[in-house]
């Protein structure tokens, strides 16, 4: 019951803070298996996009979090796993862990996942290069849609370093979806779904 509330409490927030307008672009909000890959410029990402998504597609979408970092206080654990029902994943190359298994496991049970592929946050105007896990991710699921999604001026809301957010009007874009090409090798293919997340910027 709190984190139904809390959810409710911190969707109202996201959407006065920021209008949390989403823009459906290149493709409808359909309540179909996707993978949703946006730039990362600030930990509200993970709230941004969530909201922007409609109700029925958030019950079965499960945003990728640092578990070192929102793992690191009871309260952001809380926050994460009972209100946004995150994936945790290790960001410890010293572990023998495959970093990608928990997000296999969310996406053979069904789920829909949310991506930053830089793999941490950037500073700039445009994203850093990605990394492997979208490509890996699409090679093991040629079915699931690749959906790119650009978020704007999310950074100016809680830019890195900072703790208070600020009211600035930010928007969610989702893109047409990709597939992996025949054949396409990795840089490639990175480089492209960089792109299409990057197009969206001036929609």
């Amino acid at each position: 019951m709190r984190a139904t509330l809390m959810s409710y409490f911190l969707l109202g927030l996201v959407r006065l803070m920021t209008g949390s307008q989403a823009r459906w672009y290149g493709c409808p909000p359909k309540a179909e298996q996707r993978i949703y890959f946006a730039n990362h410029q600030s930990h509200v990402d993970l709230v941004m996009i969530w909201a922007a998504l409609p109700k029925e597609l958030r019950a079965h979408t499960r945003a990728i979090a640092a578990k070192d970092y929102w793992t690191k206080t009871p309260f952001k654990k809380w926050l994460t796993s009972a209100v946004f029902n995150v994936i945790y994943v290790s960001r410890d190359r010293s572990s023998d862990e495959d970093p990608l298994e928990p997000l296999f496991e969310a996406l053979d049970h069904g789920d829909s996942i949310i991506l930053f592929p830089e793999g941490t946050r950037g500073n700039a105007e445009e994203p850093q290069a990605f990394k492997a896990g979208l490509y890996n991710l699409a090679r093991k699921y040629p079915a699931v849609e690749l959906v790119p999604a650009w978020i704007n001026n999310v950074q100016r809301v809680m830019p890195k370093g900072e703790v208070v957010p600020v009211p600035v009007l930010c928007s969610v874009t989702f893109g047409a979806p990709l597939r992996l090409g025949e054949g396409e090798e990795r840089r490639a293919f990175l480089d492209r779904a960089r792109s299409a997340v990057i197009a969206l910027r001036d929609v």
